[in-house]
């Protein structure tokens, strides 16, 4: 705006200008000169060097055309832990306006008001983006800073930290990416827009955006659970007769569920019809394991699964602890629904697991895959080592035997 990007003219429509800018950006003008006072007795300080600390250092402004002085009164109170000033002797006060400092001044309210300036344009944003929590968006990516990914999503730019971020999903410069906003995090750099491309709740509002049915309330996803780039398992029933909640999730030649699926870059996605009965709910939310011995124990929600592998998302989805058997009745594995990976049932050390998480090893399958990436790592204790192995060793032996 021109009006500050002119240092005589700050110095000589002052008022003018900070008006102006107040009432278009929805500032208060006392904040600026405020902060305006804070700038220069900062700027006077860098002057200076060394200060007595004993005095108080304010700054008289004139508000009509800019002009400045700074002042220092003798302290007469402190406070103890923080060492601010609480009082000073005015009736003592003297300037102590070193010569040339109405330049200093002219440089440092023109810095002020185009920071104050930026600000508010960025909270602006921020507050526009408050009210889309929750929201879809597209999101082209701008740069990588450190791990987390920057993204340009229309008016503002958006952070996706590790975290947020989709497991073996790589990103490039001016790539498109559907995001959900997911909150307004502080930082130190101030208020920024967090997404995220990991939340199960992206996958309910791709549906939602692509099945009419969903939008309008006819088909309901009643519980999601997801392994963000690897596999997603969604509960659907109709709230309207005659309206098939799988079908219109799938829609003709599945070409709605194609659409999700291109947008979570290929990852699997079981849509599995609701039931009250809990035996059939579990046994097709357990897909695409087949012959299973299913005993359900509703009372402390607990089911025992014989055959099976992989069932973390199922109970997640359905609530219920599963214990898996072999056939011969030795207990394989034990998940809850909270475990965040497959490797949460592991039963590893929390440092072993965290290294497997930081090289993107989560499920049995890149156990497997990336066998010589981990098999030598000396972060991961003895113990877990050989734990992985059995795990490995077993996968791979059902595999031979389905060959």
């Amino acid at each position: 705006m021109s009006t500050v990007q002119n240092a005589n003219l700050v110095r000589t429509e002052f008022a003018a200008a900070i008006n102006q800018i107040a009432t278009e950006r929805k500032i208060e003008a006392e904040d600026i000169y405020e902060a305006i006072r804070q700038a220069l007795v900062s700027a006077y300080r860098k002057q200076i060097g060394d200060i007595d600390e004993t005095f108080h250092y304010y700054v008289d402004l004139d508000k009509s055309n800019g002009s400045a002085r700074i002042l220092r009164a003798p302290m007469t109170k402190r406070d103890e832990e923080t060492l601010e000033i609480l009082e000073w002797d005015e009736k003592k006060t003297e300037d102590v306006t070193p010569a040339g400092f109405g330049r200093i001044a002219a440089q440092t309210a023109k810095q002020v008001i185009l920071q104050r300036i930026r600000r508010s344009e960025r909270d602006t944003i921020i507050a526009a983006y408050r009210d889309r929590i929750g929201e879809v968006v597209t999101g082209q990516v701008l740069r990588m800073q450190g791990r987390n990914v920057i993204l340009d999503i229309g008016r503002g730019q958006a952070f996706m930290p590790p975290e947020e971020q989709m497991r073996g999903e790589f990103y490039r410069l001016n790539q498109r990416l559907a995001v959900l906003i997911k909150e307004i995090s502080e930082t130190v750099r101030g208020e920024q827009i967090i997404v995220t491309r990991a939340s199960a709740e992206l996958v309910s509002k791709l549906f939602e955006r692509e099945v009419p049915e969903v939008s309008s309330g006819a088909v309901e996803i009643v519980a999601i659970a997801r392994e963000a780039g690897v596999r997603t398992k969604l509960t659907v029933k109709s709230t309207q007769e005659g309206v098939d909640p799988v079908g219109s999730c799938v829609g003709q030649r599945g070409v709605r569920v194609q659409k999700v699926i291109e947008e979570l870059n290929n990852e699997k996605v079981d849509i599995i019809p609701y039931s009250a009965d809990s035996r059939l709910l579990l046994q097709a939310s357990l897909a695409p394991a087949e012959g299973l011995q299913i005993e359900v124990d509703d009372k402390i929600r607990l089911v025992t699964v014989t055959g099976g592998q992989n069932v973390r998302l199922a109970a997640k989805l359905t609530g219920y602890q599963i214990t898996v058997k072999s056939a011969s009745g030795q207990v394989q594995s034990s998940v809850t629904g909270k475990e965040d990976y497959e490797i949460d049932t592991f039963g590893l050390e929390d440092d072993s697991r965290e290294i497997l998480i930081q090289h993107k090893l989560t499920t049995l399958a890149d156990l497997v895959r990336f066998r010589d990436k981990w098999v030598n790592m000396n972060e991961v204790a003895e113990k877990d080592q050989k734990i992985l192995l059995a795990k490995v060793e077993e996968y791979l032996e059902q595999e031979s035997k389905r060959e």
